[in-house]
Parts: structure tokens; sequence; C-alpha cells
């Protein structure tokens, strides 16, 4: 995902942009700041070329007047040209301030260079100072929305979550981010010191010849035509590059995710012609991006050498006619240098500029997503401490609005009772628990514990009761010990060991070189899937919570650590109330109640012996799961 490129058209360019703008308040002095500086940086490199034209007409001027006889003034030697016909030449020597038989005054031009040199200097400092000030503006600003990102993501609902690839989520936190802090950092600074230089040379320009400045104009509309026709034909295939890359991205990150699964079926041919698909659509489309938006610099720098030679034959001309002098011609040249060098610039920014503020659109598009609704402003509480009596009181749920999931489900538990639910997959058990841990909000009844709303609590104080093992066994990259506290980061070691030993975590950990600081790789790769498993349930034993949630925990570990897990859960679940969600049927027979779920509805509640003789779908479950034991036996 790290190579993943930019996306490359804004929906909303001028919305963003405005909206990037309110986001640098913070630092509106650094901003104020760097226009300060970059205005004095910008007016002193404009004046520069202005007094080197001077020290031209210095050395212009001796040489001319080196030649002139000596004694003589110059009004005496411009009327002896025009005596003998040289009206041109008269007309050029009378505009420049020459002395007859005199040749260059070097302290008159020390003093112009000396000027010159300090004028650059100065720029070159304020433009460090303003740089440094842009680059303080952006970092903050990336800083501030890489907080926003963090916090919007621990507000999130499950369900945003569930309809968005982990991809594109960390693309969007990450790839968009550092994308935008690169576009910004580029073009801030470049973009006002374009935009000033623009403003400062063209008044120069008008200033020096508003005849030369017109000319240097002309070719204005030519190059806007030009930036336009390239960003229309480079902005489907930018749209093109960034799309495929979205498809690669996803089937790499699937196909690292799911690497195991893709070996055991011998897919890894399918897979390479998949990427090779994606990769030669990305390549077609890249190509066709850049070449096309490649052709921008290379027209630009044309368009400024036809105006460059115009400006150099009409100010020759001038020059001639005694119009202008030698510096001016020479400083409006160096102008429209200056002149058609930001304008360039601000050209090739367009597209970079389109990438980054796109990027600045997907990153706000996480950040306004729908969040979980808020906690109360008040929260209720349970008087006098969580006894752990839960009630479903009229429970309805869907995922998607027109197909209802479970409707008008009714349910008491009663405080250290130990409630299994049991049913085929989709029938609605783990989204039983996610309603009670409030991952997702019922869509109709309530749910309460303790006789008050869990919606009327905060989240935070809700599941600090709640203790969840899940099927899926989630490591942290950190030490043994610091994944079995997680749940309670202020336990001590003997606090730590004793949850390890009461879940048979300790008998392995003892054998690892460096036993309970033993560091887990991403997602507990150097250990098996039941010693992963194994160490969660310590992790809830730690936790020591109210109401345990058992989501499949055991369906991962063998069938001797089941038993001991069983018994050090039995333990675990007095004076607690339990769920535990199960498909092997045999690690649920002690339950005070069990749940049997089809379609997400209660088909049938009773204790083990009850339910089997009833001889109902609970019955012929397990009369299946006991076939199919007898049978592998």
């Amino acid at each position: 995902m790290a190579g993943a490129l930019p996306p490359a058209k804004a929906e909303n360019f001028k919305g963003t942009t405005m909206r990037l703008l309110r986001g640098m308040r913070p630092e509106r002095a650094h901003l104020i700041g760097a226009l300060v500086l970059g205005a004095v940086s910008t007016g002193l490199s404009v004046a520069g070329p202005y007094i080197l034209g001077r020290a031209t007409d210095v050395i212009f001027e001796g040489v001319v007047g080196k030649q002139l006889p000596d004694g003589v003034t110059k009004e005496q030697v411009v009327a002896g040209m025009r005596q003998r016909g040289d009206d041109t030449l008269a007309d050029m020597v009378s505009s420049m301030n020459v002395i007859p038989g005199q040749g260059i005054d070097f302290t008159r031009l020390w003093h112009v260079l000396a000027w010159a040199a300090a004028v650059y200097v100065i720029a070159w400092l304020a433009g460090l100072a303003q740089g440094r000030f842009a680059t303080y503006i952006v970092q903050r600003l990336v800083y501030r929305m890489r907080e926003q990102i963090e916090v919007k993501l621990s507000r999130l609902p499950l369900s945003y979550f569930d309809k968005q690839p982990r991809g594109e989520v960390l693309s969007r936190a990450t790839n968009d981010t550092d994308n935008l802090a690169q576009t910004l950092q580029q073009t801030l600074q470049q973009l006002i010191v374009s935009v000033l230089m623009i403003i400062s040379v063209l008044a120069m320009m008008l200033w020096i010849s508003p005849l030369l400045a017109l000319i240097a104009l002309v070719t204005l509309p030519l190059s806007a035509v030009v930036a336009k026709q390239v960003a229309q034909r480079s902005k489907p295939q930018f749209v093109a590059q960034w799309a495929t890359t979205g498809k690669l991205n996803g089937h790499i990150e699937e196909m690292f995710t799911g690497h195991t699964l893709v070996s055991a079926f011998g897919r890894h041919k399918e897979s390479a012609e998949t990427f090779d698909t994606h990769n030669a659509a990305l390549y077609g489309s890249s190509f066709k991006a850049q070449l096309i938006s490649g052709v921008m610099q290379p027209a630009m720098m044309f368009i400024s050498n036809v105006n460059y030679l115009l400006v150099a034959v009409v100010g020759g001309l001038r020059v001639a006619s005694g119009a202008m002098s030698l510096g001016d011609v020479q400083a409006f040249i160096q102008y429209t240098r200056q002149f058609s060098q930001p304008l360039t610039q601000v050209a090739s920014m367009a597209n970079l500029l389109q990438s980054g503020i796109a990027s600045a659109e997907r990153v706000y598009e996480l950040l306004d997503a729908q969040e979980q609704s808020p906690d109360p402003a008040e929260p209720s509480t349970v008087d006098g401490g969580v006894r752990g009596r839960v009630a479903f009181e009229k429970v309805s749920f869907r995922y998607v609005e027109d197909r209802p999931l479970i409707e008008n489900l009714d349910l008491n538990v009663e405080p250290g009772s130990t409630v299994a639910i049991v049913g085929p997959t989709g029938a609605g058990k783990t989204t039983l628990v996610n309603l009670l841990m409030r991952f997702y909000e019922v869509t109709g009844g309530r749910i309460t514990l303790d006789g008050v709303d869990i919606a009327s609590m905060s989240r935070d104080d809700l599941r600090r009761q709640i203790g969840v093992v899940l099927q899926d066994a989630w490591l942290f990259e950190a030490s043994i010990a610091d994944n079995i506290a997680y749940g309670a980061g202020d336990a001590t070691r003997e606090e730590i060991v004793a949850a390890a030993e009461a879940a048979h975590v300790d008998r392995f950990v003892r054998t690892l070189p460096d036993g309970y600081d033993t560091v887990i790789d991403e997602e507990g790769g150097n250990l098996s899937a039941g010693e992963r498993q194994l160490i969660t349930i310590a992790r809830a034993f730690l936790a020591a919570p109210r109401i345990l949630i058992l989501d499949e925990a055991t369906s991962s570990v063998d069938t001797r650590t089941e038993v001991l897990v069983r018994k050090a859960t039995e333990a675990l679940r007095t004076g607690r109330t339990s769920f535990v969600v199960a498909h092997r049927l045999s690690t649920i027979r002690d339950a005070d109640t069990i749940l049997v779920m089809e379609n997400g509805s209660i088909v049938e509640q009773g204790t083990h012996d009850a339910l089997i003789a009833a001889g109902g779908p609970y019955a012929r479950l397990y009369a299946a799961q006991f076939a199919q034991a007898v049978a592998e036996a």
C-alpha cells in the first residue's frame, strides 16, 4: 500500500481548497509571515535585474564614451552626428549618460554591483525563512489531520468497516495524507512566490516599456490554451490510473492477507494472472497520463522562447532608436524569463495540485463519515455496582434496511448464569453479542443491564463490564505479557502470570527463550493458532469482567486443551453472567440455558437435557454432530 499512487482529480476543488485553508488557521501568523517574507524575497529578486541593467548601462556608456573624441561635450558629439546624417546613432548617444573620451566608471560600477549583491543576499535569506514557515504550516496541518483520523477511526461504527475494504481505509489514512503533505510542501511556497513574481514582474515590465510588455503578454492566451488542452487530455488517464491502482492495491492486500489460503488451494497462477492484468492496466493508464502531462513543460518553454525572440528584436530596435537604454532591454529580457518561468511552474503545478486536493478530499470523506451515535450527555450508571442481569426486550435489528435479521426478540438472563447460543451459520448468534457490546445499535426494542438501558450508558462504561474472547485471536506486536495485560494495563506481573496459569498459557510460555517477554509478531505468527487463542482467553481472565462473552473461543484449540480451558472457564464463570457462542455442542452441555437461533429468532431454549428430550432443532443438531463424531472415530 505504501506505493499507491495518488488520486488524480478532485470533485470539489474549490470547496476542498477552502477547507484546507481553514485548517491552516492555527498557523495564520506563520502564514502571514510566509506571505510577507515571500513579498520581500520576490520584490528584491525582481529589483535585481533592474539594478544589473544599470551596471550594463555603466559599462556600455564607458565603452561608447571611450570611442568618442576627448575634449568635447556630449551635445557637440550628437550635433556632429546629426550633421553627418547619423540620426539613429545620435538618438542613441543622446539618451545615454556618456562623457566623451572617458571610459568605464569602475567606482560607480562597483557601487551598483554591491547593491545588486546585497539585494540578492537579502532575497535569498527571506526565501529561506519563508520556506521554513511554509514547511511548518504544512507539517502542522497534516499532523492535526492525522490526529483527527485517529480520533475519527475510534468513533466510526463497526458497520463502516464492514462496508469499506481495509486497504481503502488504510490508504486514506496513510497514502492520501502523505500525498497531501508532499503536494503542499512542493506547491505552497512555490505558489506564493510564483503569484507574487508574476505580479511584481508584470509591474516592472509595464514601468520599463509598455510596448514590450504588451508584446510579452501576447503569448499568454496561447499558454492558457495549451495548458487547458493538455489538462483535458490528461485528466481521463489520471482517473483511470487511480482506479486501476485501487484495484491493484486491493488484490495485493487480499493476496498477502490470504497467502496461506492461496498456497493451500494452489491459486498462485490465477493470482499472478490477475495481478498481471491489473498491473498492465495501471502501466497503460500511467504511461498515457504521464506522457500527455509531460507535454506541458516543453510546450510552455517553446512559447517562452518565442516570447524571448520577439522582445529581443523589438528591444534592439528601441535601443538603436534611443527610446530605451541597453540596460533596460537587458533587464526586460530577464523579466520575460522571470515572467514565463512562474507561469510555467503554475501550469505544471496544476496536475500536482489536483492530485493533492483529491487526496485531501478523500481524507475529508473519511473525517465526514457518519459516526456512531454519541454517548448521552449525562450517561446512566448501574446503582450499587453491576450484578449482570441482561434483558433483551422486543429487540429488532437489521444490517440492511429492507432485510430484517432479528425481530421482536425477548430474552432474560439472570446474574451468574451461563447462556449458550447455538444455531446454523447466519442465524444471528454473533450479532446478538455484538448488540450487547453496542458494536451495532438496535433498530427496535432495547437491551438492559440490571434494568438500565445500555443505550443510555457510555460505551466505555458498558464495555468495561464485559470481557470478550472472539473466534479470531487478534494479538498485537508486543510481548506476551503486554498482550495478556491489554485489557488491564495496570496489572502486575504476578496477576498476569496468575491469569496465564488459569488459561493454561503458562505451560507453553515457560518453554519460550524469553518467557513472558517474548515479542509476538504482527498477527502472532510465531505461535500456533491454539496458543494465540489461549492468550486471548488469559486476557479475559485478567480483565475479570462481570459479563463474559465467548464467541467460538475454543474453536482453535485441541481436544485436550479444550477440556482444560473448559474447566478454567467454569471457574471464571462462577458469579458472572456468561454468553457462549458455540458450534461444538459438547462444550456447552453444562450451560444454564441454551438458546437455539434460526433466522434471527430464538426457536428453542432450555437446558441440554430438556432440549434433547424435546427432540426439536437442538436435538437434531446434537444428533448430527454425534453421528459425525462416531463416523470419524
